[in-house]
């Protein structure tokens, strides 16, 4: 870069002298200092924040937005801070006690003016970052409860040289093992009851929940609504009866918060779809009516045209052990055109992805309608979205919206960009199993990452359908519904990565190699890499995690005979190597034919069998080999994000005439900031 940096100074020279007799030359001069500038900034530019525990805090750049006009930049703006109203809402969805013991633990990071040197308060520090970066007290991915590495007796000195209290009971429940699993998803025991997240009261039961919304029916049942994603579900005086949330009800403070930047977005867009469907999303948030949902989530889906989109409300069902309650989250986006418009041939070829695919014919949809597709550029994020975010989303979740109207895809190519820059090659090295896995990886990784996001959340959660009089996904795989639809978006991509589709569609240079690759990598992360972040005989219990793993041991299983993939040992280490694409392909296709009759049915035993059987249990030497094998680096297995700070300038009037992006000091400064600026619910709701 430096060697550049000289050529193109002494060409600027030349120019210069040219540029008072041709103003087209100084135009050219601005241009090349401007691309010169933006190349420094992007080599430049650090994306580690820092590292504790097993997480490390990256952050991102918002690329295109100088492009934007003030008017989008507004948008963009308002609906960021529509987003951070409501921070405080997942943190209380997480658990009840967890607004109370954040404020308790930022007045003592903040007002301790003790000996910061010692141990024990670098494990309050490293404590509190852990609970700021999983909004509570849980583990954002394995849902355990945060373990302190401080004595009571130092929390109890550091409570009382702060003045600060807290009840006895939460006090203890910091330090005991009562709730210590945010959401629980074993087999054979009442979810609900075993699960912290406070999406349910206590006293509250599986069946209690199975019998709540057994009695309730949608007005057209072949549009159902989505019963309970809006709401907590309580038990009083032996009732068990909803508190919804919307202004003037649960949540209703933070909520009137979001309503005030939603109408102020709603000024400010690009066009009348865009306006009229945050109008909508403005009358839910009033409301909490759940028809009013369904419409809105309509006219967003179709309203596809602008620079700007956005995710907001109450949406993913992961958090709830029987997937029925939206967790609150929001995603502010800005397109990537030129990625876009590469990628768009996905979706304008959905139809061939789903009339090739290995599925039965009568789970094929006959007319796959309006999905949407993008590449965008993330400028802000709030709630269950942060700090530890996806790269893709698809939505909305409702299968005959999907199966009616359609919908939108996107993945988010500057944090997929923040990960692959902030990423070394040494777990690479370490669990690959030869040279060629390696070069494989390094020269075709990262499209790889960005081609199976794409597939899995376009083609992937697009496809098939139910049979009619099948129940919603939610109503009968149940605890099962999150990891089997997850894995079979991730069959839809695995099977297709290997197919010269993608080659003839201008995606790849080279499909096999492509596909060689993703396979490798999926294998190997799936059956390996991915224990890292799981303790000693414990279960895999997240929903992906889960998918991935089922996905890969039950292919591992199926291919045994004709030594599809290997399990290797060199050196006293493991390792798994593919020694037949084409036959793991066909394996793929068979447990995506599978999954997907699983689903169309509502077959229940198959995916419990098929989750159980080889997606929760780990081999526990091989698990020990791996944590053992993985101590040698120093990169903590999990990874999240700070948001970029969007700073308005106003004239005398008040009215915004710019607005700046810069980057927080550090990852405790933002939580702080956020605390005190987007603190509007109280600590009991």
């Amino acid at each position: 870069m430096k060697g550049n940096k000289i050529v193109l100074f002494a060409a600027m020279v030349t120019l210069l002298i040219a540029c008072k007799k041709d103003p087209s030359v100084k135009d050219q001069i601005s241009q090349q200092e401007e691309k010169l500038a933006q190349e420094e900034a992007k080599e430049e530019f650090d994306y580690v924040v820092e590292q504790f525990a097993d997480l490390r805090v990256l952050r991102y750049q918002i690329p295109g937005w100088e492009n934007l006009t003030l008017k989008e930049q507004k948008l963009v703006y308002y609906l960021t801070q529509a987003g951070l109203s409501g921070r405080d809402i997942i943190w209380d969805q997480n658990y009840r006690y967890n607004l109370t013991i954040r404020k308790v633990l930022e007045k003592i990071y903040t007002s301790y003016q003790g000996d910061k040197s010692g141990a024990d308060w670098k494990a309050f520090e490293t404590y509190v970052k852990r609970v700021w970066f999983s909004n509570g007290i849980h583990h954002h991915y394995s849902n355990d409860k945060i373990k302190p590495e401080f004595s009571k007796d130092y929390f109890s000195k550091l409570l009382v040289a702060t003045g600060s209290e807290l009840d006895k009971e939460v006090y203890e429940l910091i330090f005991n093992d009562e709730d210590t699993k945010k959401v629980n998803q074993g087999k054979g025991v009442d979810n609900v009851a075993l699960s912290a997240v406070n999406l349910y009261g206590p006293g509250v039961t599986n069946a209690d929940v199975e019998s709540f919304y057994s009695k309730m029916k949608s007005p057209n049942p072949d549009k159902p609504l989505s019963f309970g994603l809006n709401s907590q579900l309580v038990k009083e005086n032996g009732v068990v009866k909803e508190r919804v949330y919307k202004s003037g009800g649960l949540y209703g403070s933070a909520i009137d918060e979001i309503v005030k930047w939603l109408e102020k977005a709603k000024e400010v867009a690009e066009n009348k779809a865009q306006g009229d469907a945050l109008g909508l999303l403005i009358e839910y948030y009033k409301s909490g009516d759940l028809q009013t949902w369904d419409d809105y989530n309509v006219a967003w889906t179709k309203a596809t045209e602008g620079n700007i989109d956005y995710i907001n409300s109450f949406i993913e069902v992961y958090n709830d052990p029987l997937g029925y309650r939206g967790s609150y989250e929001t995603i502010v986006q800005i397109k990537d055109f030129d990625m876009s418009k590469k990628m768009a041939v996905l979706s304008e070829n959905a139809q061939w992805f789903e009339d090739n695919s290995p599925l039965m014919e009568e789970h094929k949809k006959a007319n796959v309608v309006g999905v949407t597709y993008k590449v965008v550029a993330t400028a802000g994020e709030a709630g269950d979205a942060t700090p530890s975010t996806p790269v893709g989303v698809n939505l909305p979740n409702a299968n005959w919206i999907r199966a009616e109207v359609g919908s939108k895809s996107v993945s988010l190519g500057n944090i997929s960009n923040a990960y692959n820059n902030a990423r070394g090659t040494g777990v690479l090295k370490e669990f690959a199993h030869d040279d060629e896995e390696i070069e494989l990886h390094i020269k075709y990784g990262e499209l790889n990452s960005k081609l199976i996001t794409a597939l899995h959340e376009v083609i992937g959660h697009a496809s098939g359908q139910l049979n009619p009089g099948v129940g919603e996904t939610k109503e009968t795989l149940k605890n099962y519904a999150s990891t089997m639809e997850e894995g079979r978006a991730d069959l839809v991509g695995l099977y297709y990565l290997m197919d010269p589709k993608i080659q003839e569609l201008g995606l790849v240079d080279d499909w096999e190699k492509l596909g060689k690759a993703a396979y490798n990598a999926y294998i190997r992360n799936a059956l390996m890499t991915q224990l890292i972040r799981i303790n000693p005989g414990d279960d895999v219990e997240e929903a992906h995690m889960r998918n991935r793993l089922w996905v890969a041991a039950w292919s591992f299983e199926q291919g045994a005979k004709d030594n599809v993939i290997e399990k290797v040992t060199k050196d006293g280490k493991t390792y798994y190597n593919i020694n037949d694409y084409k036959k793991l392909r066909e394996i793929f296709g068979r447990l995506l034919r599978e999954t997907q009759r699983i689903k169309s049915e509502g077959d229940y035993k198959a995916a419990e069998a098929l989750v159980e059987g080889y997606g929760v249990k780990v081999d526990q030497t091989l698990h020990a080999e791996i944590l053992k094998r993985n101590e040698q680096f120093t990169t903590a297995p999990y990874s999240g994000f700070v948001n970029p700070v969007l700073v308005p300038e106003t004239n005398e009037n008040g009215e915004i005439t710019k607005i700046n992006v810069t980057q927080p000091e550090d990852f405790a400064s933002q939580m702080l900031d956020y605390s005190k600026r987007y603190n509007f619910l109280p600590e009991v709701n």
